[in-house]
């Protein structure tokens, strides 16, 4: 397999790069070199920056507002997104339900959501996960029953990101009770601002406000709304659920991880001498950069099945597990390599625009919340031990 790039590819590369440098803006490049958390206006400022240049949803077909580019070039557009410390663009609109929509909507249903999610103009959030159906989603209770021309919705969903910022939500619900449980399971596309829809924050370990609990009652869903065909939900949900743990490795945004830990480790210590200079760290650093070189490298062997025209496949949990473990582990260093500078952290040191310093150097603002945060990234997208069971599965046919 050649893993190089041609030169038509790094001239994209450095197309790419350059965007983002002249483009990127300075309360934005602050909050990634700080470490901070982005909010919602960071991300749909640059989305729209990058709609303007018609990267605002590169990977759809061109007539719904693509950029037409190759599996390659959407890989080194994600890498150096991700390196650059940039807000990623909004994926549960433009990465998660507008591909369902694109691949099994109505008409009717293109025209009216995807302009206003290339547009940036709409926030989307997922309703999947239930609080007795998480990796066993097959099991999820919240129903809805047809009355007329809409649906009636009554159920809870949890763990729901940005769902307090969401217009909308892509939501699994059921349709059908008997047979297979996937079998009565459809694919709705809720309002939140519908009568009925109760959004509560759920505080996770890091102290952060990105998922929520979402209460439904009796909401009124018009059945226009019904992506595809009644009872089909299971299928654009798998469908759905492969993009989304091919994009979890996030290899870019883990070279920018061990970049930063890079740093850390060659600054002088209180001791005076810096970790760089350790053997033992050198060598776990070392392993961390092959382990991360594998993980690039199976991210190409998915672009090789990209460009043959072939389905990814049961390869994508493969990159989920080996990204989701490399994520942690880059954390679990870093942690160690800022020492006691990771514990306590200042929680509002993490807001742009903040009064409170952080405790110590900026390096170690987000030490500690981001070891804390990356604990959910083997549970979420389906637990890595569902990974494993679709590989053996799959794979291994056992």
């Amino acid at each position: 397999m050649n893993l190089n790039f041609t030169a038509e590819e790094e001239a994209f590369r450095l197309e790419v790069r350059s965007f983002i440098a002249d483009n990127l803006p300075a309360d934005m490049r602050s909050v990634a070199e700080k470490g901070q958390r982005f909010d919602k206006d960071h991300f749909v400022r640059w989305h729209k920056i990058l709609y303007g240049r018609g990267w605002g949803a590169p990977a759809w077909p061109v007539e719904y507002g693509g950029a037409g580019w190759t599996p390659t070039q959407k890989y080194i557009f994600e890498d150096e997104m991700g390196m650059s410390g940039a807000p990623a663009p909004p994926t549960f609109g433009t990465g998660m339900v507008a591909p369902v929509i694109i691949a099994y909507g109505s008409e009717a249903q293109r025209e009216r959501f995807l302009p206003p999610i290339l547009r940036g103009d709409v926030w989307w959030c997922q309703g999947y996960s239930e609080p007795d159906s998480g990796s066993d989603l097959a099991s999820l209770k919240t129903k809805a029953v047809r009355e007329g021309d809409e649906y009636a919705v009554t159920g809870q969903k949890c763990w729901t990101t940005y769902a307090h910022w969401a217009d909308w939500m892509f939501c699994l619900v059921r349709t059908r009770e008997g047979g297979k449980p996937q079998e009565g399971i459809s694919f709705l596309l809720i309002d939140m601002t519908s009568p009925g829809v109760t959004v509560r924050p759920v505080i996770i370990n890091d102290l952060s406000h990105y998922v929520n609990d979402i209460f439904l009652e009796g909401v009124r869903v018009p059945a226009a709304n019904l992506v595809g065909e009644e009872g089909m939900g299971w299928t654009y949900a798998k469908f759905l659920l492969g993009n989304e743990r091919v994009g979890i490795a996030r290899v870019g945004q883990t070279k920018r991880r061990v970049a930063r830990l890079k740093e850390i480790a060659r600054e002088e210590m209180s001791g005076g001498r810096p970790l760089i200079e350790d053997p033992l760290f050198r060598r776990r650093l070392a392993e961390l950069e092959v382990r991360l070189m594998a993980l690039e490298c199976t991210a190409f062997r998915l672009l090789a099945e990209e460009h043959a025209g072939r389905p990814v496949g049961p390869a994508a949990s493969l990159l989920k597990i080996k990204g989701s473990e490399l994520a942690q582990a880059v954390t679990e260093l870093t942690v160690e390599s800022v020492g006691y500078y990771a514990l306590p952290f200042v929680e509002d040191a993490l807001h742009f625009g903040a009064d409170q310093p952080p405790v110590g150097p900026d390096y170690a603002t987000d030490a500690m919340p981001h070891f804390l945060y990356t604990r959910a990234t083997t549970i979420y997208g389906g637990t890595n031990e569902i990974q494993r069971n679709i590989l053996a599965k799959a794979v291994l046919e056992l």
